[in-house]
């Protein structure tokens, strides 16, 4: 399992056997775990880069002092705290140990109190540090793996399925919710098959307009008035010899999946009425955000349609279902984002780990992309993460649906048209949808 999560502890280090025992207790009684060490030559070699703690130490002891183990840990890794306990005669020592940097001292006899609050503070900066570390590793992993990126039992399974399909040349219908992946799925079939080197023609089903969708699927010999102005091929003959993509089928009107029939069974197109069919070499992989199956049983999509496309069917488990991947696709998204934008990996704070482990993202693995987009260009808004959390299923995904607009609002600087690529939605329901979530599309353009 991919966990960002660290158990760190205090390692207490002082030759004095009683201040050792007490000083132990004051951490065990404030629930902190504490391990108590009476020999720092033997601890001080036993340090790594991988160190989950930070050091609580004595200034004065015989074998090796305070500033010297300071200096050990430091040679090791300098971002692992230290905080000296110290008589007053050491304070101009210790000054130049937190120049160099040491966490905090405390003089003796030691305030409980504050030294609890100050391991809590080096606790928590550890952790950050480890843990955005273990993100830059994640982030290197994912970059050098397979593009369907997860580890769990679900994803590695999908992944398998995916390899051994590829390349039985059968058409492949992939239903998930939305942003699961299904289109990543839908290219890796492509890339991993016979065809791979020939077409790919993707067609954005529902965002074609209802009185085009023929045309941009046929060609224009289906529209009178476009013949008039040459001809124009249809994307299905566009994927002769190589493969037709089908996005989001359930979005093609009822007539249009009527027309589709002979191309799915028969592999054969008639460009316009009266003219003898043509055959074709294709492959088609279409997905669908709805239960197809049922949308055949309520009527809301073509029965005999459904079957003949249904001859493999891939699911993408949405994220929900697979919480011990997000970690990974998580530092996989943040280094894409840094990369792409030209900024410094961020350091990732505690209360965005938290939101990433808490959260149910209805959005899936598009909504988690945009939120590692947001960490990397500043622009988390934390009050809100909190209240989304609060939210029902239905009012998270209207916020997700408003936040997708916004930021591609933001990418394309106000550009209609390339917003309406980015969201693959029809301009009508584009305006729809600016006017209910109260979006000025003015606000935007520079």
């Amino acid at each position: 399992m991919t966990d960002l999560s660290i158990e760190l502890q205090v390692y207490l280090v002082d030759d004095d056997e009683i201040l050792l025992k007490a000083i132990t207790q004051v951490f065990e009684l404030a629930d902190i775990p504490v391990v108590a060490i009476d020999d720092p030559v033997t601890f001080a070699t036993n340090i790594n880069r991988d160190f989950a703690g930070i050091v609580v130490t004595d200034v004065r002891m015989p074998r090796m002092d305070g500033i010297e183990l300071f200096h050990k840990i430091m040679g090791v890794d300098a971002e692992i705290p230290v905080i000296f306990m110290t008589g007053h005669a050491d304070v101009p020592m210790i000054l130049g140990a937190l120049k160099e940097g040491a966490f905090s001292f405390f003089s003796k006899p030691i305030d409980s109190e504050h030294l609890l609050s100050s391991a809590r503070k080096a606790l928590e900066t550890r952790r950050l540090v480890l843990e955005n570390r273990k993100l830059r590793e994640l982030a290197q992993k994912a970059t050098q793996g397979s593009k369907l990126i997860g580890e769990t039992p679900i994803i590695k399974r999908l992944r398998s399925t995916i390899q051994q399909v590829a390349q039985t040349d059968i058409d492949i219908l992939i239903e998930g919710e939305t942003g699961t992946g299904k289109e990543v799925v839908a290219t890796m079939l492509y890339q991993l098959s016979d065809r791979s080197t020939r077409p790919f023609v993707t067609v954005n089903c529902a965002a074609l307009p209802d009185d085009l969708a023929m045309v941009e699927l046929f060609g224009s010999s289906y529209d009178n008035k476009m013949r008039t102005r040459g001809a124009r091929i249809g994307k299905i003959e566009a994927s002769h010899t190589g493969t037709l993509f089908l996005d989001e089928i359930e979005g093609l009107p009822t007539a249009v999946q009527g027309q589709l029939i002979p191309v799915v069974e028969e592999r054969q197109i008639t460009p316009s009425i009266g003219d003898q069919p043509r055959d074709l070499n294709l492959r088609i992989i279409a997905t669908s955000q709805v239960d197809l199956s049922a949308a055949s049983e309520n009527n809301s999509f073509r029965g005999d349609l459904f079957y003949r496309i249904n001859a493999i069917q891939l699911t993408v488990p949405p994220l929900r279902e697979r919480k011990e991947d997000i970690p990974l696709l998580f530092a996989h998204f943040i280094s894409q984002a840094a990369e792409k934008y030209n900024k410094d990996m961020p350091e990732v704070d505690s209360a965005s780990q938290r939101h990433l482990l808490e959260y149910d993202w209805p959005g899936n693995v598009r909504e988690l992309k945009n939120f590692a987009l947001s960490i990397v260009l500043g622009i988390r808004n934390t009050e809100n993460e909190e209240l989304t959390a609060k939210l029902t299923l239905p009012e998270q995904v209207e916020r997700f649906e408003a936040n997708t607009i916004r930021t591609a609002l933001t990418q394309t600087m106000g550009d209609v048209r390339e917003t309406l690529e980015l969201l693959g939605i029809p301009r009508k329901t584009f305006y729809d949808k600016l006017s209910r979530h109260d979006i000025n599309i003015n606000d935007y353009r520079s």
